[in-house]
């Protein structure tokens, strides 16, 4: 097997923004929905709402409605399918450790548990798009503190 190289992992990893862009998971309205919220980057326009049910202490079920940039759409589809059956204090340490991805330096080391969240390592190139890519957990943990 022949080590992966940068752009390899780069192309992987777009290729998985792309796709949750292009049919992103778990959109629309959640009909019996528990909690909601709505969080929007004054800076470049994105939204985001969140609809989540919400039993015992667990997210049964999560879907989102997202207006804006690839980035945004895709890290809120990989968070639904990533928190779904979770229990409320595991989607708070999940949200914790994406925004502590994002937020540390461009050859930080990548923690094993972010699934397809490693997708966006790149976003720590750049400081105005970690806002968007972090729009979606931050919907969810207002949801989760708010309720309906």
């Amino acid at each position: 097997m022949t080590e992966r190289t940068r752009g390899d992992a780069d192309e992987l990893y777009q290729a998985t923004i792309v796709d949750h862009d292009r049919a992103p998971r778990n959109t629309g309205a959640l009909i019996d929905a528990t909690h909601h919220a709505t969080i929007d980057n004054p800076l470049c326009g994105d939204v985001v709402t969140v609809h989540a049910r919400i039993a015992d202490g667990v997210v049964r079920d999560l879907r989102f409605e997202g207006r804006g940039c690839a980035l945004s759409r895709a890290a809120a589809s990989i968070m639904t399918t990533m928190v779904r059956e979770r229990s409320t204090d595991d989607a708070r340490r999940l949200a914790a450790a994406f925004e502590h991805f994002v937020q540390a330096p461009p050859d930080a080391a990548v923690p094993d548990d972010l699934g397809e969240l490693h997708a966006f390592a790149g976003v720590r190139r750049f400081r105005s798009r970690r806002v968007c890519a972090t729009l979606g957990f931050r919907a969810l943990l207002a949801a989760i503190d708010r309720g309906t």
